[in-house]
């Protein structure tokens, strides 16, 4: 998994007066965990952005004035408003500790359904898993290929020996659908059926032997 480092500095005054002081300032407050007593610490809004506006995971590696720590996001708040970063969690990361982590899913392939005209849904952007940081991939491949209108894909189609996934095995990650168009386009055959070649119904059919009869 790709790693990005952050640049802060320990900070002794905590409180809100503090943390609008830090905010004012361009700064994020941030606290990690983990390691013991917390740390509490402030690095510039601007050395995030690589880390919150993308869709990959990463893990950071914490430089604070050159005592530096590995550790994952945890939380983050925004202000309603404006977006703007109010504070932030980590928690700090071993070589040799596991770790439970949201990693991306990509689909791979084209579902036999979608090319018959259905539509692939998404339950699940994110898988949760757990597994040692440095096993941990950047994203989660997920085959949709066979899958066929009204198929699902459960958590339980992948599996790897790098990590537990934290989900039920009933948990859908995708399915394929019929779609709006699909349906439309029976419905019209259905009314198209030229007249003299409409099935006659059982109820007419019983009619007839009657008369018949």
């Amino acid at each position: 998994m790709k790693s990005i480092t952050i640049n802060g500095s320990k900070r002794e005054s905590v409180g809100k007066k503090a943390s609008k002081a830090l905010r004012n300032a361009g700064q994020v407050p941030c606290v990690l965990y983990g390691g013991g007593e917390p740390l509490h610490f402030a690095a510039e809004e601007s050395a995030f952005k690589g880390l919150i506006y993308t869709p990959d995971v990463h893990t950071v590696v914490l430089d604070l004035a050159g005592e530096k720590m590995d550790a994952v996001l945890q939380d983050i708040q925004f202000h309603p408003v404006t977006d703007a970063i109010l504070h932030m969690d980590f928690y700090q990361i071993f070589e040799d500790s596991e770790i439970t982590m949201e990693i991306p899913i990509h689909t791979e392939g084209v579902a036999r359904g979608v090319k018959n005209g259905g539509v692939l849904r998404y339950n699940l952007r994110r898988l949760k898993v757990k597994g040692i940081p440095a096993k941990l991939p950047d994203y989660i491949k997920a085959d949709v290929t066979k899958l066929k209108i009204g198929n699902k894909l459960y958590v339980t189609e992948i599996k790897s020996d790098d990590f537990i996934v934290q989900h039920p095995d009933n948990t859908v990650i995708c399915q394929v659908k019929t779609s709006r168009n699909l349906i439309a386009d029976l419905e019209e055959e259905e009314e198209e059926v030229p007249e003299g070649e409409v099935p006659a119904t059982e109820a007419e059919t019983e009619g007839a032997t009657e008369e018949k009869e």
